[in-house]
């Protein structure tokens, strides 16, 4: 079982950056899809954006609209999220996920290991 911690969420008004990261445990961390979630008051937790362990990346373009990107670092066993041009429904809790199995890369049954979640504000 892989062990995930966010970090980096924070508070930030309408049209700033932020940068996420994800420490992951583990001795194949390059074997994991890993996945970015976030979750808002009153919604489900929804897909952000993925990265496979080849690098090929996903994104949910409907909410993400270009403006976020994701990368991973295989050798120190991390994977970011950076968000540019952020906006207020981008207020949410992170979550980062991991995966060892095929599926969907948007799918939540896909990830067997969850993060705690940070949070991210965006101010108006």
């Amino acid at each position: 079982q892989v062990q995930l911690v966010e970090s980096g969420g924070g508070l930030v008004q309408a049209g700033g950056s932020l940068r996420l990261s994800c420490a992951a445990s583990g001795r194949t961390f390059s074997r994991y899809a890993m996945g970015w979630f976030r979750q808002a008051p009153g919604k489900e937790r929804e897909f952000v954006a993925a990265v496979d362990f080849i690098g090929i990346t996903t994104y949910n373009r409907d909410s993400v609209k270009g403006r976020f990107t994701i990368s991973r670092d295989n050798a120190k066993n991390m994977v970011y999220l950076q968000m540019n041009s952020l906006k207020p429904e981008d207020t949410a809790v992170y979550y980062c996920a991991a995966s060892e199995r095929l599926g969907s890369p948007s799918r939540l049954e896909t990830y067997a290991s969850w993060g705690q979640g940070t949070q991210v504000t965006v101010s108006s």
